[in-house]
């Protein structure tokens, strides 16, 4: 009898601690689609430029990559739940500052904020399910439901922010996470576990202050060589440190006796094939979603919710599709499931380069869901196939390494290929803006305004009779910028595939060398 209620209450808690891990990855990506969706209208609001939108999309992003890898640290000396909770603080307080911003410096702040409790809620949410089934083979089941979550975050939140805007200000967009963040701390507190990694870890701040460094500067670098040149002296001071921090990173982690990363999970091919696939493909997708945002609303002059309406196409696939992948990835290799999931979704890009201003719903609409299946395919296997390569004493510490180049590449994202989109579009700009019969001084007024204050600053201008000749030629320049912006995202996904089906092989466990000190694990 004692048994059995014994195996009772385990299984209990291992539902519980499932069912909070996919509730904390949820709340950790609730702002990544919703922001993207609403960019036009912060856009309008705040009359950013496309650099400064570029900056609220990344001021989420630069903190989960910075801090990611301590975050995993944290958790596995100081308590998973204790972290847990953090991240959900967090992201509730980043949600109140952006839900109170008059501007969009104090978006970013919000941003930020919410950025760090996602960092905090990444790692710890997966070593959660690391920690309660062990076994790799029946993990990639709870893998794929965590992943599902994730998916989910991205395909309701957005609808409900385009019923908001339609009603009240685009600030309010912000809100959800509050409540839900706030409700999920409340059942964690009573029913979470607490749990630790074996053996004994330290907090490795030369690496964390060497990381961050190098990620901060390499993002402001990219952003500000976009916005600029990438010969201003910003920029290029901007790169040096991120390349000076870099090495310096890789040359602390590898002296250290505790690092915050151990580079030795590389010699995993399954774990440096899927944490470099996963970098690689969320640099082009993340860009992706960004500038598709933008051409929903400054192309075709769509709502948010009708916005939000077309990319919920592609994570409502991607969720439904994740259900089963769990029992998928036990018959059919990583290698293959990730390999064809990347060429499905760069196929997908690809066929979006036939958008134009007039395309119907439904011609978007099968393009994003072929997407939606490409991205349901290969993300599962990318995060269970890096857990799965190492112990799982190490499982945190993968799941975070794993996490922070996935949103090193999101970062990067926006900024590469939003800076890409501006210079194409702007250059291209005044061969329609003479196609349109617009010239000379006119001309001239509005390639100026679109330099320095973006493409959407010349809807605000008072051009009277030419306000539709010059909206038509701005669309068709950003129509070019866009197209480009498809095709390298496209190409980056194949070059993601081809790593995978080089380097992946069946996951086999590495060894990583015990810390002075501590003990091995049982």
């Amino acid at each position: 009898m004692n048994v059995s209620s014994g195996g009772t209450g385990a299984a209990r808690r291992r539902r519980i601690t499932i069912t909070l891990a996919c509730a904390g990855v949820f709340v950790a990506y609730l702002p990544v689609v919703t922001v993207a969706v609403s960019l036009p209208a912060i856009q309008r609001a705040l009359g950013a430029s496309t650099a400064q939108l570029s900056w609220v999309s990344d001021a989420f992003v630069l903190p989960v990559a910075a801090l990611i890898l301590t975050a995993g640290v944290f958790a596995d000396v100081h308590g998973r739940k204790k972290i847990y909770q953090v991240g959900l603080a967090l992201c509730a307080a980043g949600a109140v500052v952006a839900l109170c911003a008059r501007s969009v410096q104090v978006v970013w702040v919000g941003q930020a904020l919410a950025g760090a409790g996602a960092a905090a809620l990444l790692p710890v949410t997966l070593a959660l399910i690391s920690h309660v089934v062990p076994d790799p083979r029946e993990r990639g089941k709870y893998i794929g439901l965590w992943t599902t979550c994730m998916m989910a975050a991205m395909a309701v939140p957005p609808l409900i922010a385009g019923v908001i805007l339609q009603h009240v200000e685009w600030r309010w967009i912000f809100l959800l996470p509050v409540p839900v963040s706030l409700l999920t701390m409340a059942v964690a507190a009573r029913l979470l576990d607490e749990s630790r990694a074996p053996g004994t870890r330290r907090l490795d701040w030369p690496g964390q202050f060497t990381a961050a460094a190098a990620i901060t500067a390499l993002i402001y670098g990219v952003i500000e060589g976009g916005a600029e040149s990438f010969s201003h002296p910003r920029a290029v001071a901007a790169l040096a440190v991120a390349v000076v921090s870099a090495a310096a990173f890789v040359v602390v982690e590898t002296r250290s006796t505790s690092p915050m990363l151990d580079l030795s999970l590389f010699r995993s091919p399954a774990f440096a094939a899927s944490t470099l696939a996963a970098l690689i493909s969320f640099l082009g997708l993340i860009g992706f979603f960004f500038v598709l945002s933008l051409y929903f609303g400054l192309v075709q002059q769509l709502s948010t919710f009708q916005s939000g309406l077309r990319m919920v196409l592609v994570n409502v696939v991607s969720m439904l599709l994740g259900v089963v992948m769990g029992r998928v990835m036990r018959r059919v290799s990583a290698r293959v499931l990730i390999t064809a999931g990347l060429l499905v979704t760069a196929g997908a890009l690809l066929c979006l380069t036939t958008i134009g201003t007039d395309t119907s719903f439904w011609s978007v609409a099968w393009r994003l869901a072929l997407l939606g299946l490409g991205l349901g395919i290969a993300f599962p296997c990318l995060t269970s196939t890096a857990v799965a390569a190492v112990p799982p004493h190490r499982a945190g510490m993968a799941a975070a390494g794993n996490n922070a180049f996935r949103q090193v590449g999101g970062a990067l994202g926006p900024a590469v290929l939003g800076a890409l989109l501006t210079v194409k579009a702007i250059d291209a700009l005044p061969g329609h803006l003479a196609d349109a019969g617009l010239t000379g001084a006119r001309a001239r007024h509005i390639l100026e305004t679109a330099d320095a204050g973006g493409l959407g600053a010349v809807a605000r201008l008072p051009l009277g009779a030419d306000t539709g000749r010059a909206l038509g030629a701005v669309s068709e320049a950003f129509l070019d910028g866009l197209r480009q912006c498809l095709t390298i995202s496209a190409v980056l996904l194949v070059l993601a595939a081809l790593a995978a089906a080089v380097l992946l092989r069946r996951p086999r466990p590495v060894t990583a060398p015990v810390a002075v000190g501590s003990r091995p694990a049982p």
